[in-house]
């Protein structure tokens, strides 16, 4: 009769791509004081990846899709972003919001007045329902969007001159640009069409695309984190 005796089964390490992820540079990392500790979110322990918004149907996810191997393998750290983003395109609502704002100005708005245009929480999931979003004289939108003149055909943003969308609200076009002393563009005068709201139907014609925006004036101060890689290559740690 045979002895029965445990056996092990081992498998390969994981590497991911711009990741530290050995054990003891990991540490190394938190002694020295080059993160906050090991629930830093650019660090690749479970903690830190919950600190930075990962579910944990997103990880299991992750590496169901990297498979389970005996020998060593790399999967890029673009594929952990992408789970997190499939698994929760259908859950999350979807705010508007503007990290590097340019200031507009609508010339045909009516001073102090503010309006509020119905936007769906998801696109992709009716379910989550619709918000309130507001709009007035005074908006800001992202400084990428805009350019003074249009580089060529497939620029489908704001320049001097065309005409975009509003997500959810109306086409507006840029007339004029304000300045400051080093040549910066710093403000933006546009106008509205009125004629032109979302959901009126309205199709006599095409903007050079959409942006999204928020009103100056009632929008709420946020804090954003944005987080590099802790490696910029792909050298495997």
């Amino acid at each position: 009769e045979c002895e029965k005796v445990p056996h092990q089964y081992e498998f390969g390490r994981l590497n991911i791509t711009n990741t530290v992820m050995s054990k003891r540079y990991l540490r190394q990392l938190v002694d020295q004081g080059y993160v906050d500790g090991y629930d830093d979110p650019r660090m690749p322990t479970l903690v830190a990846l919950k600190r930075k918004g990962f579910t944990a149907d997103s990880i299991k996810n992750f590496i169901l899709y990297t498979g389970l191997s005996r020998i060593n393998s790399t999967t890029n750290a673009d594929n952990l972003d992408y789970f997190l983003r499939e698994e929760q395109k259908l859950k999350a609502t979807r705010p508007m919001a503007v990290l590097n704002p340019l200031k507009v100005v609508i010339d045909n708005y009516p001073e102090g007045q503010i309006e509020y245009v119905e936007a769906s929480n998801n696109m992709e999931n009716e379910e989550l329902g619709t918000r309130q979003i507001a709009f007035g004289k005074y908006l800001d939108i992202e400084q990428e969007d805009f350019i003074e003149e249009k580089p060529n055909r497939k620029w489908k943003r704001l320049s001097l001159g065309d005409e975009v969308r509003l997500m959810h609200a109306y086409f507006i076009r840029c007339n004029s640009v304000v300045k400051d002393e080093n040549g910066k563009v710093i403000e933006l005068h546009c106008t509205y069409d009125p004629a032109t709201k979302s959901g009126s139907g309205f199709n006599e014609r095409k903007p050079n695309g959409t942006i999204h925006y928020v009103e100056a004036t009632t929008a709420l101060p946020a804090t954003f984190n944005l987080y590099e890689p802790l490696v910029f290559d792909e050298t495997e740690i």
